[in-house]
C-alpha cells in the first residue's frame, strides 16, 4: 500500500511539472565514476533551432579579453583546451589538457548581476565563462575558490539574430571526480560544490534539481521511471541509469555505458507537442574520458562517433589555434586530432 501511494504521489508530481515543464531548451549532464580512477563527463546538447557547432583547438598563452569594452577582464590562458562553439560565437563545451570539463546548460531562472561598463566592478561576457574556466584551472576546487570571490561580473545579452536572452548555469567537473554547478540567482552567484553532484538538468535551479533527487530516492528505480522528456523526468532516468550501468575501468565499455545513459535522456530529433511550437530537440552528444583525456562527440545528423585524444594535440603557445570543421553534416570517423585545420580564432560575442 505505501509502495502504491507512492506511485500516485510521484504521478501527481509528474501532471504538475509536465504542464508547467517543457520549455524551449533541454540539456542534461552525468558524470560517472568507476574503479582506478576512471571518471567520464556525458552530456546532450537540446536547442529548439539549429546550433551550428565546431570544435577547436586553443593553445596555452592566449591573450582573452571579457569582450564586455574597456572595463573588461583580461587574462592569458594557463592551459590549452578543446572547445565546441556554438555559432562561432560562444563554447558550450570542452576539455582542457588537465582533464578539467566546462559544460553550460539552459537555464530559464538565471538572473545575472548587474554591469556598468564605466563602473568599478570589471565583466566578462558569458559566451566566454566556460572557456574562461578551462583557460585558468586544473581542478573544481581551483575554479570555486577563484569563481566564488565574485572578482567579475557575468555579463549576458541576447543571442545574436534571435529573441532568446542567454541564460545559462554552468558544470563543471574534474580528472578526480569532483564537481561543482554554478548559477546566477537574483543577481548572485551560487555555487554548489561536492564530488556527489553528478547529474544535472537545464531546469530548476540546483537547489530544486536535489530535491527532486532527494524524493525519488524513495522511489525504486528498477520498478517505476518517469518517462517525459521534461527536466525533472531526465533528471531522475539520468542519475538513476549513471549509477546502474557497470563499474568498469575498461575505457570501451564506460564510454559505451555513458552514451547509453545521455542518449536515454535525449530528445528525439523533430520532437514535437501541439501547443509548444519551441521544443528543444537533441543536436549533439559529448562523453569526456577525463582520465585518459579523449573527448568523443556524435550529431544527431551525422551517423557516425569520433573522438579526440588530448595527449596526441600540441598545445604549446606557438602552435596556434586549429579548427575542426563540422559544417554542412561533415562526417568522421575515429581519432581525428590530425583532422582539425590552423585557423584564424573566432571573436566571442560581447556587448
Amino acid at each position: 500500500m505505501k509502495l502504491r501511494n507512492r506511485f500516485l504521489n510521484a504521478f501527481c508530481i509528474l501532471i504538475l511539472l509536465m504542464a508547467a515543464g517543457f520549455r524551449s531548451n533541454a540539456c542534461t549532464r552525468v558524470v560517472y565514476k568507476g574503479p582506478n580512477n576512471t571518471v567520464l563527463t556525458g552530456r546532450t546538447m537540446d536547442f529548439s533551432i539549429e546550433i551550428p557547432a565546431n570544435q577547436w583547438i586553443f593553445p596555452r598563452g592566449m591573450k582573452r579579453s571579457g569582450e564586455v569594452g574597456p572595463n573588461s577582464i583580461e587574462w592569458v590562458s594557463k592551459y590549452g583546451s578543446l572547445g565546441v562553439s556554438t555559432w562561432d560565437i560562444a563554447i558550450a563545451d570542452g576539455m582542457n589538457e588537465k582533464g578539467l570539463v566546462a559544460n553550460m546548460l539552459w537555464l530559464v531562472e538565471s538572473d545575472y548581476p548587474s554591469f556598468n561598463k564605466d563602473g568599478d566592478t570589471k565583466g566578462m561576457a558569458i559566451s566566454l565563462w566556460a572557456q574562461y574556466v578551462l583557460d585558468n584551472f586544473a581542478t573544481v576546487a581551483e575554479a570555486v575558490e577563484e569563481l566564488g570571490k565574485e572578482s567579475f561580473a557575468v555579463v549576458s545579452d541576447f543571442i545574436p539574430g534571435t529573441d532568446k536572452f542567454t541564460t545559462v548555469h554552468l558544470s563543471i567537473s574534474d580528472s578526480g571526480g569532483d564537481n561543482a554547478i554554478l548559477e546566477y540567482i537574483e543577481g548572485r552567484l551560487v555555487i554548489h560544490h561536492d564530488p556527489s553532484y553528478t547529474v544535472m538538468t537545464n531546469d530548476p535551479p540546483y537547489e530544486q534539481q536535489l530535491a527532486i533527487s532527494k524524493y525519488w530516492q524513495n522511489i525504486p528505480g528498477k520498478t517505476f521511471l518517469p518517462g517525459s522528456v521534461t527536466a525533472a523526468d531526465r533528471f531522475v532516468r539520468a542519475s538513476f541509469f549513471i549509477e546502474s550501468i557497470p563499474q568498469t575501468e575498461d575505457t570501451r565499455i564506460a564510454v559505451a555505458g555513458v552514451f547509453s545513459v545521455i542518449r536515454n535522456v535525449s530528445v528525439p530529433y523533430g520532437f514535437q507537442i501541439e501547443g509548444y511550437p519551441n521544443l528543444s530537440t537533441t543536436r549533439w552528444r559529448c562523453v569526456a574520458d577525463q582520465k585518459n583525456l579523449v573527448y568523443y562527440f556524435e550529431t544527431s545528423l551525422t551517423p557516425n562517433t569520433f573522438w579526440v585524444d588530448l595527449k596526441k594535440i600540441d598545445f604549446s603557445e606557438k602552435s596556434g589555434v586549429r579548427k575542426l570543421d563540422l559544417s554542412n553534416h561533415r562526417t568522421y570517423a575515429g581519432e581525428v586530432s590530425a583532422s582539425f585545420k590552423k585557423s584564424k580564432p573566432f571573436v566571442f560575442v560581447g556587448l
